[in-house]
């Protein structure tokens, strides 16, 4: 069963003892490599602040963390999950099978994903119809059919862009980034082309494979859940293009800049007042049968749900993280602070 609230959602799957999690000093936590960054400052602030450790934190990607999140209930087992996606109905299953019970959704905030290059090379504007064809894996051949992406440079795209080969790097499918990419840019360019828009009635399964299926040749290129590791490659490489979050962009504004899509550049105001098309929210999971076992998560909850984190004025927006709007992060707190007696 899902129960959801306007801030919070709590997934009651099965039910299991209080006994089952085991005594830990210190939290552990998985998940997104784009709310990695976030949660550390937020432990460490933690950590010099209270009497608890820091908690550790391991970036494993958005489907990696729920995976792990989701194997048991126990001391070996993470205590909460970093996302950059909602949690799959699959996923929820998951946890069920694996005794996984009470678990409490936490919306922290918005993200843009950017598409950057080196400050060495021009800042290019691309649509997400343009990014469809530089990677997709099949494209309309024109004629009612498929063909594999025959594109080799943007020039190919479109005669405004560069002439230099097509080299993107990005996330592996267990990113939520690669989730959210593919949703909000590539579904959304695919449907610019009539007869892949009519795949969509006539047989959803391969509308699906064609408006979400990336390149295999060369031109996609997984770089892991490290994120850092991309903002590098584009330093080196003036001709390549990454796809991460915002606030890599932003810690690294002296070396590589945001592509425009649609007309928008990925500014903090943008993605704010959903002008920049490709944003998403973040979350973070909390395991229910943890509280009061393991120290401390009730109280690290509070520390990041608190204003002076992730308020507008906070110290998360100044790695990045865009503020919910006010009633949100009211309603949010107060759940996050209501968690320990709803869910022990």
């Amino acid at each position: 069963m899902f129960r959801k609230t306007l801030g919070m959602a709590t997934i009651a799957v099965v039910a299991v003892t209080a006994s089952a999690a085991q005594a830990r000093d210190q939290i552990r936590i998985v998940g997104s490599s784009t709310v990695y960054p976030f949660a550390t400052v937020v432990a460490e602030q933690f950590g010099k602040t209270t009497k608890f450790k820091t908690p550790v934190i391991e970036s494993t990607g958005s489907g990696g963390g729920f995976k792990l999140f989701c194997s048991g209930v126990g001391v070996e087992h993470p205590d909460i999950t970093n996302a950059s996606r909602r949690i799959k109905k699959s996923e929820v299953e998951n946890c069920a099978k694996n005794g996984v019970a009470n678990i409490t959704e936490i919306k922290i905030g918005y993200d843009g994903i950017v598409v950057a290059n080196s400050k060495a090379s021009p800042q290019v504007s691309l649509t997400r119809k343009q990014l469809f064809l530089a990677l997709a894996k099949t494209v309309s051949d024109g004629k009612g059919g498929l063909m594999d992406n025959p594109n080799k440079t943007w020039f190919d795209i479109d005669k405004s862009l560069p002439k230099s080969k097509i080299e993107v790097l990005g996330p592996p499918p267990t990113s939520g980034t690669r989730d959210a990419f593919v949703e909000l840019v590539m579904e959304e360019g695919c449907d610019q082309f009539a007869d892949l828009k009519a795949l969509k009635k006539a047989d959803k399964k391969k509308h699906k494979a064609v408006c979400q299926g990336v390149r295999e040749d060369g031109a996609y290129i997984e770089a892991g859940e490290n994120d850092v590791l991309i903002v590098r490659k584009l330093e080196a490489n003036k001709d390549a293009f990454g796809i991460f979050g915002f606030s890599f962009l932003d810690q690294n504004a002296d070396k590589i800049q945001g592509s425009k899509v649609n007309g928008k550049a990925p500014t903090f105001e943008d993605i704010a007042d959903g002008s920049y098309a490709v944003s998403r929210p973040l979350f973070f999971y909390v395991k229910g049968a943890h509280i009061g076992k393991m120290p401390g998560i009730k109280e690290y909850v509070a520390e990041f749900t608190s204003e002076k984190a992730w308020g507008p004025d906070g110290y998360l927006s100044t790695k990045g993280l865009i503020p919910m709007p006010v009633a949100e992060r009211k309603k949010f707190s107060a759940d996050g602070k209501a968690m320990s007696n709803l869910l022990m």
